[in-house]
């Protein structure tokens, strides 16, 4: 089955990914390029992003989403289990957002064009002043009443294991006041682990976890960071926590 599975991959999903990847992209330059930014930066990317979980075979379930507000401002943190962590989210979280990412990923062919005019936040923390133009662009953005997305571990686990968190997101989410909302993604490194460089077929589950504010009046960013580290940890199996 598996070999069958791979020509598959090989003949028709990569062609049609690839395409689907530069018609996106495309169309987000466009759209962005004529003022509609707030749509065209995010639907585009939202149905590509399920396209590839379709092509591949991969189920994605979402539980939890009852919990947020699609009118309301959040900065979402998710564990950092494989590259379909970024479709399930894209495709799947059913609310509009912009990511903090690598600035590496602006050297994507189209994709990392498309990501800058789409206005997602890439971290440069390079020097002082490269770190405070960041936080300049993550305010603009946050001003903008838009939501963020961050994997807090800063890259993909080696083992599927959960790695220590950064402040950075809680940063944000104290500077704006915005609520915390932890995600939990389970399945995505059976699907794709570090390293390898085609998918497997599978079934990521997506677990939208109740917004975290701080406890006292004054935003407590450790208390927030470690609610946020133990509702992810708590909804996955045993072997990735």
């Amino acid at each position: 089955m598996i070999y069958l599975y791979r020509i598959y991959q090989i003949l028709l999903m990569i062609p049609v990914l690839t395409l689907a990847t530069i018609l996106a992209a495309l169309l987000t330059v466009a759209g962005c390029a004529l003022g509609g930014g707030r749509w065209w930066g995010y639907y585009p990317a939202k149905l590509w992003a399920r396209l590839f979980c379709i092509m591949t075979f991969v189920k994605v379930t979402v539980k939890g989403r009852e919990n947020i507000d699609p009118h309301t401002s959040y900065v979402f943190v998710a564990n950092h289990q494989g590259a379909y962590d970024i479709f399930s989210i894209y495709g799947y979280l059913n609310h509009n957002f912009r990511w903090l990412m690598k600035k590496g990923l602006r050297s994507i062919p189209f994709v990392g064009y498309a990501c800058e005019k789409a206005h997602h936040i890439f971290v440069d923390n390079s020097t002082p002043s490269a770190t405070r133009r960041t936080i300049k662009r993550a305010e603009s953005i946050l001003r903008d009443s838009m939501s963020v997305v961050v994997f807090p571990e800063g890259s993909r686990s080696r083992t599927g294991k959960m790695r220590p968190f950064k402040r950075g997101a809680y940063f944000l989410a104290d500077e704006f006041n915005l609520p915390v909302v932890p995600v939990t993604i389970d399945g995505a490194y059976d699907v794709m682990p570090r390293g390898t460089r085609l998918p497997h077929w599978g079934h990521i589950k997506l677990t939208i976890h109740e917004p975290i504010v701080s406890a006292t009046g004054d935003f407590d960013s450790a208390g927030v960071m470690k609610a946020s580290y133990e509702a992810i940890r708590e909804s996955l199996p045993e072997k990735y926590r």
